[in-house]
């Protein structure tokens, strides 16, 4: 199908459509793109505005296409090119969904509908310090994505905080383009695994450790230094630096995922296979919620390939074709003796 179309005007009066999109990141436009076009009757539901969190990110440099464009600018073209093909629906969150026999009841703040399938792009959201001028200076040296900024850096001066695999990772990464990289954490030994800590050492990176990020200092337009403290000595130091990269962890939007039973890796990751397809048969995930590497390209070939997988499901089930499926099933609780 290439026409274009607009399907399920008023989803909440009309009740059934094929598939609900739940998210609408790069993950979710892209999956409503390519399942309007493969004819399925879908929508999108986002609890906020359509472009996920890269509307908050100031440039963008390295999603083909577009050299240089702010994130803002770049979603809300990419959700301009959904809006052809499918609705999205804005301000309407998702409060619950329950199998029923073989489709899926979702009840939202707005009402309630029936739909054959789910694709999940609930994304994920970066944990922050919670530290003075933290959200005064984000985009103006605050980072959470060493790949995604690391680039404005390069033969500049900056400071990474976390020491976990993804504060590691992120280190090395900076300093294999050039920056000048200093890692503070706030414990004692770092908590990555020891390979990467053998490169670090290899790499020559610089490390302070018990040492906790106070307060970021900035001029009004970009960051200028930050504030340490040594919780050995007690003394304070000012470091100055021209970026910072929290790397203190990730938490997937995984609460509906988790509501049903899907099966999800230690740090809340969805699991899915090579097809973006999850454990509950016609229900699928894509973008930063399956984790993997969580940059703008990835989640646009996820949800492209989960509505494709949705489209060649409902058509001919994969679930009846390869296997006898079962959905997962959420135990009941204990009952008190």
């Amino acid at each position: 199908m290439t026409g274009r179309r607009k399907v399920c005007d008023n989803p909440m009066k009309d009740g059934a459509c094929d598939i609900v999109i739940i998210g609408a990141g790069p993950a979710g436009l892209a999956a409503g793109i390519y399942g309007a076009r493969a004819g399925l009757k879908c929508f999108i539901i986002e609890k906020g505005a359509a472009g996920g969190q890269v509307m908050l990110s100031p440039w963008i440099e390295n999603y083909p296409g577009f050299p240089r464009i702010e994130g803002m600018k770049l979603m809300e073209t990419m959700a301009a090119h959904a809006r052809e093909y499918v609705q999205i629906i804005e301000g309407v969150e998702v409060i619950g969904i329950e199998p029923k026999g073989e489709e899926f009841k979702i009840t939202t703040s707005s009402g309630q509908l029936i739909s054959r399938g789910i694709i999940l792009a609930t994304g994920a959201s970066h944990k922050k310090l919670l530290v003075p001028g933290e959200e005064e200076y984000y985009g103006k040296g605050v980072s959470y994505c060493a790949t995604c900024d690391g680039f404005f850096f390069r033969k500049k001066k900056v400071a990474v905080i976390g020491g976990g695999n993804t504060a590691l990772t992120e280190a090395l990464y900076l300093l294999s383009i050039g920056c000048d990289v200093t890692l503070v954490h706030r414990r004692d030994a770092l908590r990555a695994d020891q390979h990467l800590q053998d490169t670090a050492n290899e790499k020559k990176l610089k490390i302070k450790l018990s040492t906790i990020l106070e307060k970021i200092i900035g001029d009004g337009n970009a960051v200028t230094a930050v504030e340490l403290l040594d919780q050995r000595t007690g003394k304070k130091e000012k470091m100055d630096v021209d970026g910072i990269f929290v790397a203190v962890g990730t938490v997937p939007g995984s609460a509906l995922a988790k509501s049903l039973c899907l099966e999800m890796d230690a740090q809340g990751w969805v699991k899915v296979d090579q097809n973006y397809r999850t454990n509950m048969p016609f229900v699928y995930a894509a973008g930063d919620l399956v984790g993997g590497i969580l940059q703008i390209v990835s989640a646009v070939h996820g949800g492209a390939v989960a509505a494709l997988s949705a489209f060649e499901d409902l058509a001919d089930p994969y679930y009846t074709r390869t296997r006898l499926g079962e959905k997962a099933v959420c135990p009941l609780p204990n009952k008190k003796k």
